[in-house]
């Protein structure tokens, strides 16, 4: 393996008493865990164009070819984890220790990097206090005289297997600190609105040709337009965020002056025949970013491009924005709630999927709807929990609950008939509990229409055309589905849906597949571990289907061969012959 030296500023992070979270509730604390990657350090560390090197269960080692873009980045990180953590019992905050350091290492060809560089930049870390961020002298000298910042001379310092004393600083920051220039004095802003809110800002013209302009705003009213198509978003209209055109604009004070919680900027750069568009959705009350994506196309397929780029931002953020309001509602207290946080609860819950969950998130529907009974969208989620009850058997009272989920799904559809998501969910919910699939696939027909950007939309169509015999087109759906949100919390359905779809078409090995995929996320998925079962025992491999079949016995000891119809609404006798010799094989009575 050959290595080269360089210079090289290293950022190194971990949890503060990661053990000790881990051991109280290590379940929920791997699941923040990975949130936090997800939706803040990842996406921070790349608009920082910094380079994840290494990570670990907790930490995680980053180069910075900038001093000031990797204090930045810590900055942002830290920040947000002040926010985060509000409201969170001290026993349960995740909090981050963060040391940088400017020095010598060692790049192996593999991208590894080694050395004292490395080693001074973890050692910080370990000596700055929880939430801080700890500097090497080289690494201040760089940075003093470029950003405004509060720091704290602690002197020389022994750091662990260094062999001489280092002076090192610790910068100190809440919300004051920030980049000299950038920050502007906080002034009254409207108040927010009771659901999350977005303005789309003017995308930038970096490619030097006038002419590239109306791309760059084209592509901004089509986003601006689609996220419009989300009713539980309060979108700014074009005319507002346009002032800011040509504009250097500090992101917290625009969302002060249109009183809104996200903000949504880009950029547009051609160069020879091709366009590279960059898009970053911000919080803009802390600065923090939540999401960023690039997107490459050429000038031929001008159109086209846009037309992708604004079904890829609309598709990813409208669900970035979605876990994002989870995250602030968990930190509400629930003697506080209304509504919308009540739904949004319910929301995270069943996105979970387990038993206790979905009952959970059943009463935190009701709740929404008792303090908004004409809350279409919570109707909507409450009739889908019972489907979800149904498919899984879970029903205690199943004639009681079937007429229940129908009922909340009907009301759904009289209160929401231009809201896409109570449409969508109550009607693939009656699908099920009522059998309706031609009505039911009307209505989330319907839904596309009034927001072609769902990917909920397309993925419980899918399923419909699925229990309706249409294999191949129900397969378009879920691909367009995946392809609108790739990171969605609900990918394991969309997989369980795309096995389905697969199965019914004699493709068993590829349903086999996409069934492993979503039964690693959710071992509990009943139909899930059905078509494991049935298309490995298709495929011929009796040993896998026979485990599969053990486990699905487990889960539901009542179900036979002869009530799938009452499981499933399979409408094709040939696709519920086929499951149903599948199953037969792997063990399933009659």
């Amino acid at each position: 393996m050959t290595e080269s030296r360089k210079l090289a500023v290293i950022l190194a992070a971990d949890v503060v008493g990661f053990s000790r979270l881990t051991g109280a509730d290590e379940e929920r604390t791997l699941a923040r865990l990975r949130t936090l990657r997800s939706d803040l350090i990842d996406p921070t560390i790349a608009v920082h164009r910094g380079r994840a090197v290494k990570r670990t269960g907790d930490g995680v080692l980053v180069e910075f070819r900038s001093v000031v873009e990797a204090v930045r980045c810590g900055i942002e990180i830290q920040s947000s984890m002040i926010e985060r953590n509000a409201g969170v019992p001290p026993e349960r905050c995740i909090v981050f220790r963060i040391g940088i350091h400017l020095g010598d290492v060692v790049e192996e060809s593999d991208g590894d990097l080694m050395g004292d560089g490395v080693n001074i930049a973890a050692r910080l870390e370990g000596v700055a206090q929880p939430g801080a961020i700890c500097l090497s002298e080289d690494a201040y000298r760089q940075v003093k005289s470029r950003l405004d910042l509060a720091i704290s001379d602690l002197g020389e310092t022994k750091l662990k297997n260094i062999a001489e004393p280092m002076r090192i600083y610790s910068l100190q920051f809440g919300g004051a600190a920030a980049a000299k220039g950038i920050a502007t004095p906080a002034t009254p802003g409207l108040s927010l609105p009771d659901k999350p809110s977005i303005a789309v800002l003017p995308f930038q013209n970096m490619s030097g040709d006038p002419e590239q302009e109306y791309f760059a705003d084209g592509i901004v009213e089509d986003i601006i337009t689609a996220l419009s198509r989300f009713r539980q978003l309060f979108v700014i209209a074009r005319n507002s965020s346009f002032v800011y055109k040509g504009v250097a604009v500090d992101v917290k004070q625009v969302g002060r002056d249109l009183g809104v919680r996200y903000v949504l900027e880009g950029s547009v750069r051609k160069a020879a025949n091709r366009i590279r568009i960059t898009a970053q959705l911000i919080d803009a009350q802390t600065g923090a970013h939540l999401w960023a994506e690039r997107f490459d196309g050429g000038l031929k397929d001008v159109f086209d491009l846009q037309d992708q780029v604004t079904a890829r931002v609309v598709g990813e953020i409208a669900p970035k924005i979605e876990q994002a309001e989870i995250e602030r509602a968990r930190r509400k207290p629930t003697d506080s709630l209304d509504a919308y946080d009540y739904y949004l609860r319910g929301r995270a819950n069943l996105n979970r999927g387990t038993r206790d969950a979905t009952d959970e998130a059943l009463s935190q529907f009701h709740q929404a709807l008792q303090v908004d009974p004409d809350f279409a969208s919570a109707h909507a989620m409450a009739a889908w929990c019972h489907f979800w009850r149904k498919v899984n058997g879970w029903m205690t009272d199943r004639a009681r609950e079937i007429a229940e989920g129908a009922r909340l799904a009907r009301r759904a559809i009289e209160l929401g008939e231009d809201d896409a998501v109570a449409l969508t969910r109550s009607g693939h919910a009656l699908g099920h509990l009522a059998g309706d699939l031609d009505g039911c696939i009307g209505l989330t027909d319907r839904a596309l229409v009034l927001n072609p950007n769902l990917a909920s939309g397309w993925f419980l169509g899918g399923f419909l055309r699925v229990w309706n015999g249409e294999p191949d087109g129900a397969t378009e759906y879920f691909e367009r589905a995946m392809r609108l949100s790739p990171l969605d919390p609900e990918m394991y359905r969309m997989q369980a849906g795309m096995a389905m779809a697969h199965l019914f078409a004699g493709r068993f090995d590829t349903a086999s597949s996409l069934a492993e995929n979503a039964f690693r996320r959710l071992p509990s998925f009943l139909m899930v571990v059905g078509i494991l079962a049935a298309s490995h025992a298709l495929a011929g491999r009796q040993d896998k289907a026979r485990r599969a079949m053990n486990h699905l016995r487990q889960l539901d000891p009542t179900l036979r061969l002869c009530n799938l119809s009452d499981w499933l609404p399979i409408r094709r006798p040939n696709d519920l012959a086929l499951f149903a010799d599948g199953l037969q094989q792997a063990g399933l009575p009659d």
